[in-house]
């Protein structure tokens, strides 16, 4: 083997056990936030029923969820915050069953929960639309979605600036994008926003910029297009 594909499979392996062993704990330190921790405490109520977490992380929200939770659902693709995820559920006053998938590929029957919760989630997925388009496939029908998401700012400026940083930024992140306007990928996903809160909360103004309420599956079918179809770079 050349010096070069020498090289270039050690840095191959190092990159994989970076995202596979570094990212994880790095995830889990920045959640726990305060000013994060304020959104959870806000919004994670709201759920009930049956509950599909997507993007459990390391089950910070667990302690969040209220006695109208039958059953919850928490899916991640990463093991290892699904292990750290397992040790915060042994308190939780509802059964808890982990998945181990990508949100794009949901191991869920049609119509299986009553309310999905995304916090900080959607940046990360590779494809948020056909996420969103799974999600609002096992959500019934009459179901919610809850959402606390950071993207892209309504401010040209910062905007710019986020779209500069973001092909750095998920390099180094495990996949995080800071531009990501989630009210229209919620709309491309098959989603009606019924309350959504924008705005800034502590912090550099590149992710600090919200998006949180509640949506409801359309009546009409979402298209599980491209991304690049509907020409809009940012949203990859």
């Amino acid at each position: 083997m050349t010096p070069w594909l020498r090289g270039a499979a050690a840095v191959k392996r190092l990159t994989e056990l970076y995202a596979r062993c570094v990212i994880p704990h790095l995830t889990a330190l920045a959640m726990r936030n305060a000013g994060l921790r304020v959104e959870r405490a806000r919004f994670v109520p709201y759920a009930s029923g049956v509950v599909l977490e997507v993007g459990i992380g390391s089950g910070l929200n667990i302690p969040f969820y209220g006695p109208a939770v039958r059953q919850l659902y928490a899916l991640d693709p990463s093991a290892e915050l699904l292990r750290m995820a397992r040790l915060r559920a042994g308190d939780a006053q509802f059964p808890v069953e982990f998945l181990h998938h990508s949100a794009e590929a949901i191991p869920l029957r049609d119509g299986a929960v009553d309310c999905v919760l995304t916090t900080w989630t959607l940046c990360t997925i590779a494809d948020p639309v056909r996420a969103l388009i799974e999600v609002r496939r096992v959500l019934r029908p009459t179901g919610r979605l809850i959402f606390v998401e950071h993207g892209r700012s309504p401010n040209p400026r910062v905007a710019r600036w986020q779209d500069r940083l973001t092909p750095l930024w998920r390099r180094v992140t495990g996949g995080c994008h800071l531009n990501r306007p989630i009210d229209r990928l919620l709309a491309l996903g098959g989603f009606e926003v019924v309350e959504m809160q924008t705005g800034y909360i502590a912090g550099p103004r590149v992710g600090a910029f919200l998006y949180r309420g509640l949506a409801r599956p359309t009546s009409s079918t979402p298209d599980p297009a491209p991304l690049e179809r509907v020409g809009a770079p940012h949203l990859t």
